[in-house]
């Protein structure tokens, strides 16, 4: 038998960010809710097993889960026994998962087309120079996971000299406050297509699958901020667009896209084949012929599967069977909180990849260094992406 003086049930959501990878020495920290019942005053407790129900109601307000490098969203219940002066206090805790489902239909033109276009000076032959347009669209603006990014890019290359490869990746940048903002970018997923040739006119078709990811906007945390994009770049000349994208959990009500909309019916760009022989001699123009750019590598990041070999399809449906006590508990991927389930211990592994970060994050080894901070990023090269905060 033991003695006690109380046994308490108390349910505490907060946050934490350190400045330190994997410290949890929290640097800075936020709560969401903290309350505490007493379930038995002082008595002895026999030998055997004793039950005390008890339930919370969690606010509404409280934001979902997430597990980062830097930084946590945490949800848990802890239980203490009080014991009399001198004795041994006993403790425990459980961990809970809190998921506030984003839909995607509450952002505003989350159905439009994603389009960004930019141009870039490309010398060539020492003398002589010409123009790339390089632009990329998106189907829309938000998806889920598993969903199929549908990604168009359209480059010109108005220049004798061919262009290097084009990439085109998936980002996740997640920013945590700490004394300064950290900022962890990497590469989810990216697919390369072969370059384009001079005085062409090309168009890119392709595809990235959503892995299993955390949503974007941990609403109610203000001390983690979860961002992802679609970066196109070429290799040479060094140039590259992004297109700022959701991730939710409700997919987008897709509605019938009027032609000019619809991301299958951009009009390609009508060159003529011989322009009149005044505007050739003012201007040096040079024909172009449309082409089509070949797939060279799809790389589509494994981390985010939670059990080797396990589709989406799979995943969905192992989730339905929650209520068995039996269940695989809950897997994190990196940085993610999305409430599938696997078998065993699954290790997430940060993606290698650095192909396709901005130029102040291009030396960042992740995960011996930090990042660098919102100062130096600033001082050493003018980031394509915006810092979202």
């Amino acid at each position: 038998s033991c003695l006690f003086t109380a046994i308490k049930v108390s349910c505490i959501g907060s946050c934490g960010v350190s400045s330190k990878i994997n410290d949890t020495a929290w640097t800075v920290e936020e709560q969401y809710f903290n309350s505490t019942l007493s379930l038995a005053d002082k008595g002895v407790l026999t030998a055997g097993e004793h039950n005390f129900p008890f339930q919370f109601l969690l606010p509404a307000s409280a934001p979902t889960s997430f597990e980062g490098p830097f930084g946590k969203v945490l949800h848990q219940v802890k239980a203490v026994i009080d014991t009399p002066r001198f004795s041994k206090d006993y403790k425990c805790n459980k961990i809970f998962y809190v998921l506030c489902p984003l839909n995607l239909n509450d952002i505003p033109d989350i159905e439009q087309p994603n389009t960004m276009s930019i141009t870039k000076k490309f010398n060539y032959k020492l003398v002589k120079s010409g123009n790339i347009i390089l632009t990329a669209t998106s189907d829309l603006k938000g998806y889920i996971v598993g969903q199929a990014i549908q990604l168009r890019t359209d480059i010109e290359n108005k220049s004798g000299r061919d262009t290097g490869a084009v990439v085109a990746s998936l980002l996740q940048k997640v920013a945590y406050k700490s004394k300064r903002w950290i900022y962890d970018l990497r590469t989810i997923a990216e697919v390369e297509g072969s370059g384009v040739k001079a005085w062409k006119h090309a168009e890119w078709k392709e595809q990235i699958l959503v892995p299993a990811l955390p949503q974007s906007i941990l609403q109610g945390c203000s001390l983690i901020h979860i961002d992802y994009y679609i970066q196109v770049s070429l290799k040479s000349p060094e140039v590259s667009v992004t297109l700022p994208i959701y991730i939710g959990n409700i997919a987008v009500n897709r509605v019938p896209l009027s032609p000019s909309r619809s991301i299958q019916h951009i009009p390609s760009v009508v060159v003529p084949s011989a322009p009149p022989e005044e505007e050739e001699a003012a201007s040096g123009y040079h024909p172009m012929d449309n082409v089509s750019i070949p797939t060279k590598s799809h790389s589509q990041q494994q981390p985010f599967s939670y059990a080797p070999g396990l589709s989406f399809q799979e995943i969905r449906a192992d989730s339905e069977q929650t209520g068995s006590p039996n269940h695989p508990t809950l897997c994190l991927s990196t940085g993610a909180t999305v409430p599938y389930y696997a078998e065993g211990n699954v290790v997430p592994v940060p993606t290698a990849s650095s192909l396709i970060l901005p130029p102040e994050y291009s030396t960042w080894g992740y995960p011996y260094e930090a990042p660098p901070s919102y100062e130096q990023s600033c001082s050493s090269a003018n980031s394509s992406i915006s810092n979202g905060n």
